[in-house]
């Protein structure tokens, strides 16, 4: 089983790379504006923020003192409404980076607190921010990186079909790759909630 899901990220690999470097250079350049006090990105913080904490079920949970919940319903909405429609949308192999890079971005912006002060000020909320990012940028360019390579193989393997799109079918291998590595992104994703949530660096 664990030779089968190392097999399987490594076919996968170039992929995830390709999605996990798009998040770092996104939120690096969110980081960047946010830091740089562009108007834009720090009005956009302040509506994405203002709206998570009126309508985000996760975020009112923890407002309210309720950690777990607020765990699993965004470790939920990080994989089910998330990370699974981005995979999918691997098949169109391109749209992925799109969204990508607008989350990566975000996750940038909201480097900085609601009196528009860095989080990256002291060594404590540095750590917790970055580590929030790494691990939640890992499950996310490994789901939706095995998912680009099944759009990548869905085309390679029907190059005689031309437009007909209902024709088309997926190499069985990149679908059962897709399993296994969803098999390790599963418990990674409840990882990164656990700690954005439960860490005592959360201050």
């Amino acid at each position: 089983m664990i030779d089968r899901i190392i097999q399987a990220i490594r076919r996968c690999r170039l992929f995830a790379l390709s999605i996990f470097l798009t998040y770092v250079l996104s939120s690096s350049a969110g980081i960047f504006m946010a830091h740089a006090g562009n108007e834009f990105a720090l009005a956009q913080r302040d509506k994405i923020v203002h709206k998570a904490l009126t309508f985000d079920k996760s975020s009112i949970a923890y407002k309210s003192g309720d950690r777990t919940t607020a765990l699993v319903l965004d470790f939920a909405g990080n994989l089910f409404y998330s990370a699974l429609p981005q995979t999918i949308g691997g098949l169109g192999v391109v749209l992925p980076y799109f969204s990508v890079a607008y989350q990566g971005w975000v996750g940038g912006i909201v480097s900085v607190d609601s009196a528009h002060r860095s989080r990256l000020r002291s060594t404590k909320g540095a750590s917790y921010y970055l580590l929030v990012l790494l691990l939640q940028f890992i499950p996310f360019s490994l789901s939706i990186g095995a998912g680009v390579r099944c759009g990548v193989e869905l085309y390679r393997h029907n190059p005689d079909i031309s437009w007909s799109f209902w024709r088309y079918r997926l190499p069985r291998e990149s679908l059962v790759d897709l399993g296994y590595v969803f098999a390790v992104t599963v418990p990674l994703f409840f990882v990164a909630s656990a700690f954005e949530f439960l860490s005592p660096w959360n201050v």
